[in-house]
C-alpha cells in the first residue's frame, strides 16, 4: 500500500492549487485525476484580477499573461433586442487591475505542472472509487484507465476536489438525483471570426437561459451558457436530428441582437461541450472527514464568471491552513478545528457570491414580464452591472489573500 500525507481527488483548479501548495509547505501529495490533460471542460473560463498575485505565488503569472486573452474592463448586458455595458468595477487591492480570461485546456495542465515541479505526484489517468476509514487514516481504492488495475493509497488528509457534476461512490459525490425540468445544462465553444470588443464581457440572457462571452486568447471568443432541460428537450423536438449544443445555439442566435451581431460571421472552432445537470448552491466543506475544494464544496450559478476564481481561491484557503500543520503529528482535534476553520472562512469569503449569483440567475431565468420591467431600468442606469460585477467578486480578495500570505506558511 502507498503512504502519503494527503490524497488529492481531482487535478483541475482546486485541486492542482492544493497540491502545490502542500508539497511546497513539506507535505507528501498524491493527485488522482480520471482524464487525460489537456482536456476541454464547460468552463466560462474568465479570472478576475483577485486572483492574478495568487498566481505569482503559484508560478504560473508569466504563462498567464503570455496566454491569456486581453484585459476586461467593460461588463455587458445582451437581453433580447438590448445591449447596453457598463466598466468593470476597479478592485479595491490588487496589482494588476483587470481580468482576463484563458482556456481550460492550457490552464488546468499548467497548474498541474506546478504541483509536479513542488514534489506531488500525479496519477492520471486514475479514479479514486472509494474511501473508508482505517484507524486514523483514510484508504482508498483507485483503479486505472483503460487498464483496470487497481491500488490502494493510506493517507491521513482526504481532499475532494472532483467537481460537482458527476455522481460517484464518495461520500462527498452527490447520489442520482431525479431530473427535473428546471435542471440546467451547461455548453461551451470557442468560436474564430467573432467581433466582440477585446475589453468586453457580455452576459446574455435568453429564454430559458443566460450566457456569457468573453476574448479567451489566440484570436479566440469562448461563449458558455446554461440552459434548462424543458427549454432544451422542447427545442429537440423541433429539430430532432440536431445535436443539444446546436439547436441552443441557435436559439440563442433568434433571441438575442447582441449575439447575432457578434457571432454572424464566426464559426465554431472544435465543436460543443457540454455537462450537467449543473447545481448551484452551498454545500458541506468537510464530510465524513473529507475537505471539500472547488465545486464540491460551493458552486455559484456561472452568470457571474467567478467559478474558477472560487475553486482556485478555496483551495487556498485549505491548503494554507494545513501547511501550518506537521503532516507527521496530526491529531484529529486538530483535523476538526482546521475543517471549522476552514468552513468559516469559506462562508465568508464565498458566500456573498453564490447569494448575488442565485439572485440574478432568477432574474435571467425569469418570464417576459420581468424583462419587460427591467430592461427599461438597464437602459437607463446601466451602472447596476458595474455593481452587480461588485457583488458577484471581482473586487474583493478572499480573506486569505494578503500580500504578507506566502507559499507553504
Amino acid at each position: 500500500m502507498e503512504r502519503f500525507d494527503a490524497i488529492i481527488v481531482g487535478g483541475g483548479v482546486a485541486g492542482s492549487t492544493a497540491a502545490r501548495i502542500l508539497a511546497r509547505g513539506g507535505w507528501s501529495v498524491a493527485v488522482v485525476e480520471k482524464c487525460s490533460f489537456p482536456r476541454r471542460k464547460v468552463c466560462g473560463e474568465y479570472l478576475s484580477s483577485t486572483n492574478l498575485d495568487l498566481f505569482d505565488r503559484l508560478g504560473i503569472l508569466d504563462d498567464f499573461l503570455e496566454r491569456a486573452g486581453p484585459e476586461i474592463n467593460r461588463v455587458g448586458l445582451f437581453d433580447g433586442s438590448t445591449v447596453v455595458t457598463s466598466p468593470m468595477p476597479r478592485p479595491r487591492r490588487a496589482q494588476f487591475l483587470w481580468g482576463r480570461a484563458l482556456r481550460r485546456e492550457i490552464l488546468d495542465p499548467l497548474l498541474l505542472e506546478r504541483a509536479v515541479e513542488a514534489g506531488a505526484e500525479v496519477m492520471q489517468p486514475w479514479s479514486v472509487v472509494s474511501t473508508t476509514r482505517s484507524r486514523n487514516a483514510f484508504v482508498s481504492k483507485v483503479v486505472s484507465k483503460p487498464d483496470n488495475d487497481i491500488k490502494e493509497i493510506e493517507s491521513r488528509v482526504v481532499i475532494a476536489a472532483h467537481g460537482s457534476w458527476e455522481p460517484g461512490g464518495l461520500p462527498t459525490q452527490s447520489p442520482h438525483q431525479h431530473p427535473e425540468g428546471s435542471d440546467l445544462f451547461g455548453f461551451k465553444a470557442h468560436f474564430e471570426n467573432a467581433s466582440l470588443p477585446s475589453n468586453l464581457m457580455p452576459l446574455l440572457v435568453f429564454p430559458g437561459g443566460y450566457g456569457g462571452m468573453v476574448n479567451c486568447g489566440d484570436r479566440l471568443v469562448s461563449l458558455s451558457f446554461c440552459i434548462r432541460r424543458d427549454v432544451l428537450e422542447a427545442l429537440r423536438r423541433r429539430s430532432p436530428r440536431a445535436k443539444a449544443g446546436e439547436v441552443s445555439f441557435e436559439h440563442i442566435m433568434d433571441s438575442c441582437l447582441g449575439a447575432r451581431e457578434t457571432l454572424s460571421r464566426a464559426f465554431i472552432k472544435d465543436g460543443w461541450v457540454s455537462a450537467g445537470p449543473i447545481r448551484p448552491g452551498i454545500r458541506p466543506r468537510q464530510r465524513e472527514g473529507i475537505y471539500c475544494v472547488g465545486n464540491a464544496a460551493g458552486e455559484a450559478h456561472p452568470l457571474i464568471a467567478e467559478g474558477i476564481s472560487i475553486a482556485i481561491q478555496s483551495a487556498w484557503l485549505l491548503a494554507e491552513r494545513l501547511t501550518k500543520l506537521r503532516p507527521g503529528d496530526l491529531t484529529e482535534a486538530d483535523l476538526r478545528a482546521v475543517g471549522d476553520d476552514y468552513s468559516w472562512a469559506w462562508l465568508k469569503a464565498f458566500g456573498l457570491r453564490i447569494k448575488a449569483a442565485d439572485f440574478f440567475a432568477r432574474l435571467a431565468l425569469t418570464g417576459r414580464t420581468a424583462h419587460t420591467v427591467f430592461r427599461p431600468i438597464m437602459l437607463t442606469f446601466p451602472q447596476i452591472l458595474t455593481l452587480g460585477a461588485r457583488l458577484s467578486g471581482k473586487v474583493n480578495h478572499a480573506a486569505c489573500l494578503s500580500p504578507k500570505t506566502t507559499l507553504g506558511g
